[in-house]
């Protein structure tokens, strides 16, 4: 089902439409974004004369570089090694389809040859217009080329606020002034290097809901086959989790932005994905019907560092292999976990399986299996009756990283409604307290992790060494088994699960890492009230599900 706008946001969406544009259906939106979700796999970069110092773009202004320092660093910028058709030919390689650029971060500097500042790359000793060469060198290579522009601007003298990280608000302003300018610089980005296939905004900072739709007319007044993302300080077209895999979402469109190493911007010596990590990002965000948009960040001298290009690489080989299960799909129609994923076309069902070390029980579809194959190589037994599908795999047809197995259908694949592998969890919706939450935001509380939404966490304050979360399950219930995700794998070290016994915290078990999908079985005890204890944490510890369930 599609989520119906408010008549009262309508009415506002409609009177902001430029003359002569009109709104659209439902089927013509779908048309529009077509390209875009059967593309599955973009390319997100980062760069400019921030590279120079291998800190993190926009944000390090005013923090770990002072702000007179940084705004200088452009005229030392001389990217001699830049070479655009390597950068589209290299995103062609990875099996990716469109390409993302940062035209202008949150620093205000511009990589195009704009005349609405000098603050800009003509104005560095390279002197090239980068968004120009980049548009030309993806059409060269069959790709859609996208821009990236922050909404928010801190080098600006119009916008409100300035660095550190937009936190300081300037003593004079002026907003009206700035949105011109943001509109005028859209303006030339569109008209002088597109079409675009996406404008995609970032940090609407000051930015409400009218001032957002306000940007979106005009964007499409400009070109109405545009793609918006949702961060205009308007919905756009599709979400945008960022740094996590989205939740299984098929109803609305999304796509993870995610760097392939930690930092945005190119910085020296940065922990880089493995290809596994790399592989099943890419699996999961299409598996819960979403795109993922990898972000590289090019090194100083124009180069994309070379081991972030053989990683590349690998997973366009892996593609050229196994793509079919992933272009042109949707997610579904069992949704993703600690099992793996799947994805959907036609009459086929594909099984991403991350460890088929045992036997996987998928819940009952209408539709009967007329025939199963194994992609990776082998074979596996596929059995189906009323209660469920059991998938086992021989140990010699596993796969390290992913084993595919192909449901054949004598139905449509598209029209089964997606389902769970798992049975609600005893926490879901219980009330639950922590004590720490980052900043004291709502939308990191305790509860996000007992919401059973892979999509939100319980997160603490940076630099917390230790916390703990515990839930009311509401009264003595037989516990057996607990699932714990954390959203950054490797920063807990140390941690117990207790049970309250009337004034007494009493063991359930104990262990040392986490990680992203850790599951357990223990003893069955009746407890009414749970709580994880994080002991030690390298970072401050933030968990996207706090799960438990009856004994198995």
């Amino acid at each position: 089902m599609k989520a119906n706008p408010s008549p009262l946001l309508l009415a506002l969406a409609l009177s902001l439409l430029p003359a002569g544009l009109t709104a659209e259906s439902d089927a013509d939106r779908d048309a529009r974004l077509q390209w875009w979700r059967e593309a599955r796999f973009g390319m997100f970069i980062h760069w400019g004369p921030v590279s120079l110092k291998g800190t993190e773009i926009g944000w390090s202004r005013g923090a770990q570089i002072p702000v007179e320092e940084y705004d200088q660093l452009y005229r030392r910028f001389n990217p001699t090694n830049f070479n655009a058709r390597a950068w589209a030919e290299l995103a062609r390689a990875a099996g990716m389809k469109y390409m993302v650029f940062t035209t202008k971060h949150h620093d205000g500097f511009c990589m195009w040859d704009t005349k609405q500042t000098d603050f800009n790359i003509m104005r560095s000793p390279f002197g090239r217009d980068v968004v120009k060469e980049l548009a030309a060198g993806c059409r060269d290579q069959g790709l859609r080329f996208a821009t990236y522009h922050s909404v928010c601007d801190w080098h600006h003298p119009d916008f409100p606020l300035t660095s550190p990280g937009g936190r300081v608000r300037r003593e004079t302003s002026d907003l009206d002034r700035y949105e011109q300018y943001l509109h005028a610089q859209v303006r030339e980005l569109i008209t002088n290097y597109g079409p675009l296939g996406i404008l995609w905004f970032d940090v609407p900072q000051e930015f409400d809901r009218e001032r957002g739709l306000r940007l979106e007319a005009h964007t499409r007044a400009l070109q109405p086959d545009i793609i918006i993302n949702n961060r205009s300080g308007a919905s756009g077209d599709y979400d945008t989790p960022e740094q996590r895999v989205g939740k299984y979402q098929d109803d609305r469109p999304w796509e993870t932005c995610m760097t392939i190493c930690r930092q945005w911007a190119w910085k020296p010596d940065d922990a880089m994905k493995s290809l596994e990590e790399c592989l099943q990002t890419l699996i999961r965000c299409a598996g819960g019907d979403g795109n993922l948009l990898f972000n590289v960040g090019p090194m100083p001298d124009g180069r994309i560092e070379p081991r972030q290009v053989e990683r590349l690489r690998e997973m366009g080989t892996w593609l050229g292999q196994f793509g079919e299960t992933i272009y042109a799909t949707r997610g579904g129609p069992f949704k993703p976990g600690p099992w793996g994923a799947s994805t959907r076309k036609d009459r086929r069902i594909y099984l991403h399986l991350f460890d088929p070390a045992e036997p996987l029980v998928l819940p009952p579809i209408g539709p009967r299996i007329v025939a199963s194959s194994t992609l990776t190589g082998g074979s596996a037994r596929v059995v189906q009756t009323g209660e469920g599908i059991t998938v086992s795999v021989p140990e010699a047809a596993r796969r390290e990283i992913d084993t595919i197995v192909v449901l054949e259908l004598d139905g449509p694949a598209t029209t089964i409604p997606a389902v769970g592998l798992y049975p609600a969890s005893l926490t879901s919706g219980r009330p639950a307290t922590a004590s720490n939450v980052f900043m004291r935001m709502s939308q990191y509380a305790a509860a996000k992790a007992v919401d059973e939404d892979d999509g939100t966490r319980w997160a603490t304050d940076s630099g917390t060494p230790s916390a703990w979360i515990e839930v009311d399950l509401g009264q003595p219930t037989l516990i057996g088994r607990v699932r714990i995700d954390e959203a950054f794998a490797g920063r807990v070290r140390s941690f117990t699960l207790d049970y309250r016994d009337g004034d007494e915290w009493k063991p359930i078990l104990a262990g040392s890492e986490l990680g992203e999908h850790f599951t357990q079985g223990f003893p069955p005890v009746t407890a009414r009230v749970v709580r994880l204890s994080i002991l030690e944490a390298t970072e401050g510890p933030t968990l996207n599900e706090f799960a438990l369930y009856p004994p198995k």
